[in-house]
């Protein structure tokens, strides 16, 4: 197991704090700290940010739930199709190479960044 650092702390409380201001997120900053800040290699950064998203979305659930409602029932369907999407994304990863996830991340951003502008 590495030895945790302050970069890598750092990068985790930044992801938190993303995720639970905004709801989402989180590994959009974690993935690039990961890999600039952490010195891990691509593939590794995206394997390391989804195992590390996981815990944060609880710990944000948590924090929500004391504070407001959750519509569970709501959700129901998002996190179905979302449970779904998640294997499949995990089955692709071993076949899509580092550059074509970083496109993806981009485009991602991208499209949520203008989204929110428009």
């Amino acid at each position: 197991m590495q030895r945790i650092t302050w970069r890598a702390a750092l990068s985790g409380a930044a992801a938190g704090t993303i995720n639970g201001l905004l709801g989402a997120g989180g590994g959009m900053v974690l993935v690039p700290m990961l890999i600039g800040w952490c010195g891990l290699s691509d593939k590794h950064a995206f394997a390391t940010a989804i195992s590390i998203i996981l815990p944060l979305c609880i710990v944000s659930v948590v924090v929500y739930g004391f504070h407001t409602p959750l519509p569970l029932a709501e959700s129901l369907p998002y996190l179905i199709g979302g449970a779904v999407g998640g294997v499949i994304g995990g089955l692709l990863f071993r076949r899509v190479s580092a550059g074509i996830l970083h496109k993806l991340l981009g485009a991602l951003i991208l499209w949520g960044g203008i989204r929110l502008l428009v």
